[in-house]
């Protein structure tokens, strides 16, 4: 699966574009603003969309959907069930604060624990990660060599979520990480929703957030 990491909006969120180079199919990781940016790479990458994906409902994490869904409308756009309660609320997902746009359109899916969202010969695993938002959650890309999980705000190169914000949670944050997370190979290469990639077995060893947890 080739990963692709675009840096864009305010908050500099990472946005991934995946494709499997077989077919050309794949999804959209966080689309975090700048539509026109994401469209325009994936047409360069000849990639096609299947899937647009939330990690969670915070405005710097979704303000392209609506974009997206405009340019690639057979796109299913998807988010953790849970956070249903961010997404419609201007104060939890804080486009209040920034004086932005709330949500954009309603998901098409909504994501649980366990659920496969599959494009080409790739397979991704949702896992429910709650804590810096009560409905996070994380995507496990497994097959045809190293893991791969994107993270969203959950995790991050030597740090973790924050949970001063409206709906942070830290005993679900650390539960959420030494849980679903730290029990993943080491080798789980580990793409957060800002900064660098690191992989799980790294943040075990060096992250300094990890002695709380």
């Amino acid at each position: 699966m080739l990963v692709i990491r675009l840096v864009l909006g305010p908050l500099e969120t990472n946005v991934y574009l995946l494709r499997d180079p077989g077919s050309g199919a794949g999804a959209v990781v966080d689309p975090a603003g700048e539509a026109g940016r994401i469209v325009e790479r994936c047409r360069e990458e000849r990639l096609t969309p299947e899937y647009i994906v939330n990690t969670h409902a915070h405005v710097d994490h979704v303000g392209a959907n609506a974009g997206l869904k405009e340019a690639f409308p057979a796109a299913v756009l998807c988010m953790g069930e849970e956070e249903a309660g961010t997404l419609a609320d201007p104060v939890a997902n804080l486009s209040a604060a920034f004086g932005l746009a709330a949500g954009g359109p309603e998901p098409d899916l909504w994501l649980r624990e366990g659920d496969e969202l599959r494009f080409g010969t790739v397979v991704m695993e949702v896992l429910e990660t709650p804590g810096h938002t009560p409905g996070g959650i994380s995507l496990l890309a497994r097959g045809g060599g190293i893991p791969q999980l994107f993270c969203g705000d959950v995790l991050f190169r030597r740090g973790v979520g924050r949970t001063d914000l409206p709906g942070g949670d830290w005993a679900a944050v650390v539960d959420s990480i030494r849980r679903k997370l730290f029990t993943l190979p080491d080798g789980t290469v580990v793409w957060p929703g800002h900064g660098e990639r690191t992989t799980i077995g790294e943040e075990k060893r060096e992250n300094p957030f990890v002695a709380a947890l």
